[in-house]
């Protein structure tokens, strides 16, 4: 997959860099909040201008003599996002004024020796740009204004950083990645997973619950093979949540990323196991038809003996038992036991999802299941199955023409659809099954 040049916004604390992101995106990607360091990962963005595509990352603020340890990982974020962009964004609040955390942030900017476009944001009407001129003084160049609230000063801002992007090369035609949303509580190892795929500390990881609050999508290639990385902020309790504004903002993001995944990874604590919030997550992923593999990690912090593992394994998919179609991880993203088997899992489910069966080798499947099992009468009534054909994948959706769809009984759509996969490998993927009554129009 052909990379595309990136732009990274970068500044202290509280400057508007969030934003100015979801404002020239049109969307609410990243959480905007008073509060400084509510941005604390570094998120991606695809956008085009002047007919030139780029990704644009926003980063938590910059606290560069900071001794807290949230603070200086936040500043690790924003100095890889400087070693990866070829062009960076240097905000600043023009309301607010100059200040030594400005001239602190411009110093480490320097030493990056990238092109450097310095925004002096909150600059809300014509008559308030003189304040830009204060800034000359950091020796930057020259000063664009801009006013991220009232999206003012974008044109000019995204002009010069398609002027700064390196030359375009050919253009490359761009595989689908496959998007995986890793989803679950807090504090049960998404982040570090992501990182562990990565081989890169791209995400922060905390002992602190809820430390990732936005999902954010990291661009991953293994051999030949694309995919997007969506680590997602934990779903907890209600009476657990402190800060209930930013985390609602979490908890619909976590949500928007299940919907938008191909497939859903479920991350599970190994000295907690399935609770509560698990079978809700779980439920969701379900419910909007998402390929699943359920991770079990910290295996490496439990006692086991002879059996541990399929005793584990039993008790996980009892207690999911709507998702008894998905496969099994143990792992460990701390030690990176069996971590090279989660990638592999993903093609899995993803093609079994995406797979599609012909209608003829579909209804010689289904003759076999009803020769083999016929189905029960329901009030002296039999229900009989003409024949079926799929009509969507991601999920599998299966239309069966019966005579009455009163007549089926749940479970007898329980045991078809275990026939169905055992048959096609659908392991990993829910299956939609949908009864019709046959008219008279409907041809075999």
């Amino acid at each position: 997959m052909k990379s595309k040049p990136m732009v990274a916004i970068v500044g202290r604390p509280n400057v508007g860099k969030s934003t100015f992101f979801n404002h020239i995106l049109r969307q609410k990607i990243a959480i905007v909040e008073d509060t400084p360091g509510v941005t604390r990962d570094r998120i991606y963005a695809d956008m085009e201008w002047m007919d030139r595509s780029f990704t644009l990352i926003d980063t938590g603020g910059i606290e560069p003599k900071s001794e807290d340890e949230l603070w200086q990982q936040m500043r690790r974020q924003a100095e890889l996002a400087i070693e990866t962009a070829q062009v960076i964004l240097f905000f600043v609040d023009g309301k607010q004024g100059l200040t030594p955390a400005d001239e602190d942030v411009a110093d480490m900017l320097r030493r990056a020796h990238k092109p450097i476009i310095l925004a002096v944001n909150k600059i809300d009407s014509v008559a308030q740009e003189d304040i830009i001129y204060d800034f000359y003084a950091l020796g930057i160049g020259e000063p664009i204004a801009v006013s991220a609230a009232n999206r003012m000063g974008f044109g000019d801002l995204l002009d010069r950083v398609i002027e700064l992007l390196p030359e375009e090369d050919a253009t490359e035609e761009e595989e689908k990645a496959v998007h995986i949303a890793l989803v679950g509580r807090p504090n049960v190892g998404k982040s570090s997973l992501v990182n562990a795929l990565l081989a890169d500390n791209r995400v922060i990881v905390s002992d602190i619950p809820g430390t990732t609050r936005d999902a954010i999508d990291m661009p991953l290639e293994v051999d030949g093979k694309n995919y997007v990385l969506i680590d997602t902020a934990g779903l907890r309790k209600k009476s657990k949540i402190a800060d209930k504004t930013i985390e609602r903002y979490s908890v619909i993001r976590s949500l928007a990323a299940v919907r938008r995944c191909d497939v859903a990874l479920i991350v599970i604590d190994a000295t907690e196991g399935v609770g509560e919030q698990e079978t809700r997550v779980a439920g969701y992923v379900q419910e909007q038809g998402k390929a699943a593999v359920i991770i079990v990690n910290k295996w490496d912090a439990l006692d086991k003996e002879t059996g541990t593992l399929e005793k584990f394994r039993k008790q996980v998919l009892e207690k999911l038992h709507f998702m008894d179609y998905a496969p099994v991880l143990f792992i460990s993203a701390k030690t990176g036991q069996r971590v090279q088997k989660v990638l592999p899992a993903v093609d899995e489910v993803y093609e079994n999802t995406s797979r599609r069966v012909p209608t003829g080798i579909l209804n010689d499947v289904i003759a076999d299941a009803v020769a083999a099992h016929e189905p029960p009468s329901q009030n002296g009534r039999r229900p009989r199955f003409y024949y079926a054909t799929q009509v969507a994948t991601q999920p599998p959706a299966i239309v069966f023409f019966v005579n009455d769809p009163e007549y089926v009984h749940f479970s007898y759509l329980r045991y078809m659809e275990n026939h169905l996969r055992k048959s096609f490998q659908l392991e990993g993927t829910p299956l939609r099954m949908i009864l019709r009554k046959r008219k008279k129009e409907d041809n075999k």
